[in-house]
């Protein structure tokens, strides 16, 4: 979305403070995040790459943006960690291409304080202005093309990623990092 050099999102959800920046890996996500680059203050669509490093950086100093039973030892001291760490996750249901909930989840990585500023000035790789691909994805959609909307949609897989690494945030193995 737009602001500057971020796609990231300046509100909370579920649970979660305010003034976070968010990383929304899944552009279909992302999507129904911006409602396709339409909604107001949403209007640009950039396609950040950050670095392998700092991504797991990220998450290996993130709690979850909600309490989990079984995950943490109790809400005190869940409350303790959310608030001492630099950055949160929440799973939130992947999209289709109609932006309707699917049954797997995707992860979203909110940053503050020193995570944000390590986002901005060291782990930034690229930034690209994806908004007319976004249009373009979407008009393919409205016109009933779903094959060539398909056709368009950026490269998604599962992230390879440590399994220690995600222990902390995900109490269910169905979870999947995308």
């Amino acid at each position: 979305m737009n602001g500057g050099c971020t796609e990231a999102s300046r509100t909370g959800g579920k649970g979660c403070e305010r003034g976070l920046t968010w990383i929304k890996p899944s552009f279909l996500w992302m999507m129904y995040r911006c409602g396709w680059g339409t909604k107001e203050g949403q209007e640009t669509v950039l396609a950040v790459e950050i670095s392998r490093e700092g991504f797991e950086w990220a998450l290996k100093h993130a709690c979850l943006c909600h309490y989990e039973p079984g995950l943490h030892a109790d809400r005190a001291t869940w409350k303790r960690q959310l608030k001492r760490a630099p950055a949160r996750v929440q799973w939130d249901p992947e999209r289709n291409l109609y932006l309707q909930p699917l049954a797997h989840r995707s992860l979203q990585l909110g940053l503050a304080g020193e995570a944000a500023r390590l986002y901005a000035d060291e782990w930034t790789v690229s930034i690209t202005d994806i908004t007319s691909l976004a249009h373009t994805i979407h008009a393919h959609v409205q016109d009933g093309d779903l094959d060539a909307a398909q056709q368009l949609l950026l490269r998604e897989r599962t992230y390879p990623v440590n399994e220690g690494v995600l222990a902390h945030l995900r109490n269910e193995p169905i979870c999947q990092l995308r």
